[in-house]
């Protein structure tokens, strides 16, 4: 899992990194609310926790500006203001969680684990991106045409649906969609990335997944795609496109 901390409070900050660090969470420190909405526009996170007291841009504004780019990451609030009109603030402009300070890092945690269940249980059925839909249901894409994706296939592409125009490293690929298969390796998701790129093609997408192997991938609008896939030789064991 890996979460976007914004806090101004540098000592507070780095406690809550490290309690995460044991708990097997990354997170990314940001220490003003402009820093945080900039992190939140490159980076791809399973949890946002802004406090609403922050320099340069508070967490209310930043939550806003996260919000309308069209970012649906889980946001959790903390403040040390347990007024209800600021909690009635937070959650109008999109937060889906308030946390008044000072709390209990193990409530902080169980906040963080329960909104990451709740926006993987609430995935559409159905994602569009630019002309392309994908049904994970039927593990099918279509624009022009419609064709069928494997299980990984599809998990790989939800993935970048999710996120369009982030770029995902592979390492973070391979824990949200290879999580169940521990010597997964990134010439895998280099592989699956390359069929992709195929059935894309093949049904005319106006859509392409940039990257190179073994660094971070993201999806694009593109008429052609930018980084046509090399000869990946035999497809894995057990699971064709």
């Amino acid at each position: 899992m890996k979460v976007l901390i914004a806090e101004d409070e540098q000592e507070l900050a780095r406690a809550e990194q490290t309690i995460l660090a044991i708990s097997h969470i990354e997170a990314d420190i940001a220490h003003d609310g402009q820093e945080a909405t900039d992190m939140a526009e490159r980076g791809d996170y399973d949890v946002i926790v802004l406090d609403v007291m922050m320099p340069r841009v508070d967490g209310i504004e930043a939550l806003k500006r996260i919000r309308s780019a069209g970012d649906t990451t889980p946001i959790i609030m903390l403040t040390a203001k347990a007024e209800i009109d600021d909690r009635i603030t937070g959650l109008d402009a999109g937060a889906d969680d308030y946390l008044t300070k000072p709390f209990a890092m193990k409530e902080l945690l169980a906040r963080i684990r329960s909104q990451a269940r709740r926006s993987t249980s609430y995935t559409p059925s159905v994602l569009d991106y630019a002309g392309l839909r994908l049904n994970i249901g039927n593990q099918e894409i279509s624009c022009e045409n419609t064709m069928h994706l494997s299980g990984r296939e599809t998990k790989l592409l939800a993935c970048l649906m999710l996120n369009p125009g982030k770029p995902i490293s592979t390492e973070r690929l391979l824990s949200k969609v290879w999580d169940d298969e521990p010597d997964a390796d990134t010439t895998l998701v280099y592989v699956y990335v390359s069929y992709l790129r195929e059935k894309l093609r093949s049904i005319a997408s106006g859509v392409s997944i940039a990257g190179e192997r073994g660094g971070s991938y993201q999806l694009v609008e593109s008429a052609q795609d930018r980084n046509d896939a090399d000869s990946t030789g035999a497809m894995p064991k057990g699971e064709r496109p």
